[in-house]
């Protein structure tokens, strides 16, 4: 089960601020980098699908809006 979009954002922005801080230790930064390039691709994979469904709608929403 995937992560709901809060919870991956701050995931991945508590990653970045363990990296601003210097928090991270070398044995810790490849799981990081790694971890961080997930949410990533999950985050953006997300933003596609919702942008799909949107040009999807837009055409019946249109139509609704126009009283056809």
């Amino acid at each position: 089960m995937s992560q709901s979009w809060n919870d991956a954002t701050e995931e991945l922005n508590l990653i970045v601020a363990s990296f601003d801080q210097g928090e991270v230790s070398v044995d810790d930064l490849f799981a990081k980098l790694e971890r961080a390039s997930a949410i990533i691709e999950q985050l953006e994979e997300r933003l596609r699908a919702t942008s799909a469904r949107v040009e999807e709608l837009t055409p019946r929403l249109s139509k609704v809006v126009e009283g056809d």
